[in-house]
This record gives structure tokens, C-alpha cells and sequence, in this order.
């Protein structure tokens, strides 16, 4: 714009030069001289109508014909301005097809489209690493799904196994035949936990989290959660203390934040050492509450701290679904204190893992 504004005060000041140096001055009488003389001999007009036609013609008209000129030569002015930016806009159209056309190489335009140049390299490579994520998702969920596939074999041949033999031995000892179905039974199970792993993967993306929200007792709910998990702590000496200092409440979907705390708890019981302690705290910091869980165990690496909420990742990847989960459960879990207007975060040194949830007090 402000080309275009130095390019009109540049034409109006040559305009008024032309018109009282050149045309008013110094080629006034050559051009008044050459016009008679065109008259009086291509015309045959004598002197004095040669003289009448130029005074009519140009003189008596003379800011018409200054406002003619003056708007022929804007109007080239634009023509080459107008061309300039055209050919920008042609620059800006190539550096959107690369953008399309997902080179490797950065996009360059000319000097004065910097901006432009820097705003399309932002998207291009917020476009690459979306698509590199969505790539590493989708590969990971495969993946997932072939060893759910491979895994819900192993069950479902014991199952039919122990039936087969049961079925075919009528005069079975009652001991063998009780272990038989404990073993059939706890086979089921495993197979029930795997077709559920399958229909969480599916249903992952196809749900959107609508919540509930209700005044809830923190410490009792902690309390609650510890006491359920009893079973699978207790086979390696685990413990799980709560620490809730003062009555913490908090406005948020019942179902939903206990499934947030199943998940991290569960996490934390699969990767705590034996005979260790799990700590559960909780407490109130201005407008924010806080529940942490910290166990001692291995140590999760930097690199992978940062990806163990994204979507089917799963920190050990030779655990195998026997041990592990489908990798949705942290996933799920901040996905659901997202929507509360919280935040999850984990911090792992060698000495301890600690994965904390925020969520807005209610007062």
C-alpha cells in the first residue's frame, strides 16, 4: 500500500512538471508552430483557421486533455504495480502447491514475502509431524491389534482343550475335573479381558466424553480405589497408603475421574517393585487440586515420558497383552481430565515415578 500511495504522489508531481515546464513552457511554441503547420499543409487550412483550430482544440481544453494524460499514465503506473503483485501472488500459488504436493524441502519465495514464506514452513511442518503421528498411531493400533488377534488364540485353544477332555473323560477324578474348570474358567476370563481390549480400541475414537459432574468426597473415593486394588497387590507385597490431609472435594463425573485413577493406579502397580509402598496424596493449592501417585520401580526414559499418554503406546513393548494393556489407559486418562479442564503429567527419576493429576477446586 504504501508503494502504491509513493507511486500516485510520484505521478501527480510528474504530471504537474509535464504540464507547467513542458507543455506551458519549453514545447508550447514548438507544438502551437508544428499543429499550424500540419493544418496549413495537410489540411489546406489558412493561417488564421490553422491558428482558430489549435486555440479551439487545446488551448480552450487544455485540463481536459491534462486530465486524459494524467489518467493514461496512472492507469500504466497500475498496469506495471498490478503486474508486480501478480507475479507475487504467483510465488504464494507455487509455495501453496509445494505445501500440497508434501515436498521434503523448505518452501522459498521472494525477499518481500518473508512473512508469507515463514507462515507457509509452519504449516507445512505442523502438517508433517500431524501426519508422522497419525502414521505412528495408526501403526501402533495395527500392531496392537494383530497381537490381540495372536493372544486371543492361546486362551480360546486352552479353553477348548480342557472342555475337549472333560467332555471326552466322563469318569474323571472330581479333583482333576475341578482343576480342569478352575483352569478353563480362568482362561474365560482372560478371554473376556481381551475381546473388551478389542472393543476399547474401536470405541476410542468413536466416543466423545460427555460428563456428569458432581460434588465428590476425594478422600473417600482414594480410599475406596486403594482398598479395591487389595487383590492385585497383595501377590507382590505391594502396599498402597493414602494421604489425604483435610476433606478435598471436587466437582467432576464420578465414573469418569475413578476410571482416570483406575488406570494410573493400575500403571503403577504393573511397573511398582516388589514388597514397595504406593503412595496416593492429594491436596489443595489455590484454585488447583492435586493427586499424585508415586511408586519406586524402573525408571521410564525421557523419551518415552513424554508419549506414554498418546494412544496405544505402551511404555514396555515386549511386554506382550498376557501382562499388558491395549495402551489405551493413560490415553483414556487424560483425555478424561482434559475435559474436566485439568492436566495429567508424570515425572520419573531412578528412585521414583510419579504421575500427577490437576483439576480445578470446587468451592
Amino acid at each position: 500500500m504504501l508503494q502504491i500511495l509513493l507511486i500516485l504522489v510520484l505521478a501527480l508531481i510528474s504530471g504537474y512538471w509535464i504540464s507547467s515546464l513542458l507543455i506551458d513552457g519549453v514545447f508550447q511554441a514548438p507544438f502551437a508552430e508544428a499543429f499550424i503547420h500540419f493544418c496549413e499543409n495537410v489540411l489546406q487550412l489558412d493561417f488564421y483557421a490553422a491558428q482558430k483550430a489549435y486555440s479551439i482544440i487545446f488551448q480552450q481544453n487544455k485540463q481536459l486533455w491534462l486530465t486524459t494524460g494524467l489518467i493514461l499514465l496512472l492507469l500504466v503506473i497500475f498496469y506495471f504495480a498490478l503486474s508486480r503483485f501478480t507475479k507475487y501472488f504467483h510465488h504464494i500459488a507455487l509455495g501453496v502447491n509445494s505445501l500440497l504436493a508434501e515436498s521434503d524441502k523448505d518452501i522459498q519465495l521472494p525477499a518481500e514475502l518473508e512473512f508469507m514464506e515463514k507462515k507457509l514452513n509452519v504449516v507445512k511442518n505442523t502438517l508433517e509431524k500431524r501426519a508422522k503421528d497419525a502414521q505412528e498411531a495408526e501403526q501402533r493400533k495395527n500392531d496392537l491389534v494383530v497381537y490381540l488377534a495372536h493372544d486371543i488364540k492361546t486362551p480360546l485353544t486352552s479353553i477348548m482343550g480342557y472342555l475337549s477332555l472333560l467332555d471326552e473323560a466322563k469318569d474323571m477324578p472330581l479333583e482333576q475335573k475341578e482343576k480342569y474348570v478352575k483352569v478353563t474358567l480362568d482362561k474365560s476370563y482372560r478371554l473376556e479381558q481381551l475381546i473388551n481390549e478389542f472393543f476399547e480400541i474401536t470405541r476410542f475414537n468413536l466416543q466423545s466424553i460427555i460428563l456428569d459432574k458432581e460434588a465428590i468426597n476425594l478422600n473417600y473415593m482414594l480410599m475406596q480405589l486403594a482398598d479395591e486394588f487389595y487383590p492385585l497387590l497383595a501377590p507382590k507385597g505391594q502396599q498402597a497408603i493414602v494421604d489425604v490431609k483435610e476433606d478435598i472435594k471436587v466437582l467432576a463425573d464420578a465414573n469418569k475421574l475413578a476410571r482416570v485413577f483406575n488406570n494410573i493406579f493400575k500403571n503403577a502397580i504393573a511397573y511398582s517393585d516388589e514388597n514397595s509402598i504406593i503412595n496416593i496424596h492429594a491436596e489443595k493449592q489455590n484454585d488447583q487440586i492435586h493427586i499424585s501417585f508415586t511408586n519406586k520401580g524402573k525408571a521410564i526414559p525421557p523419551q518415552k515420558l513424554t508419549m506414554i499418554f498418546e494412544k496405544f503406546y505402551r511404555l514396555d513393548s515386549s511386554r506382550s497383552t498376557q501382562t499388558g494393556g491395549a495402551g489405551l489407559g493413560l490415553a483414556i486418562a487424560n483425555e478424561i481430565v482434559q475435559a474436566h479442564g485439568g492436566t495429567i503429567s508424570a515425572i520419573s527419576t531412578d528412585e521414583k515415578t510419579v504421575f500427577t493429576v490437576s483439576l480445578p477446586s470446587f468451592s
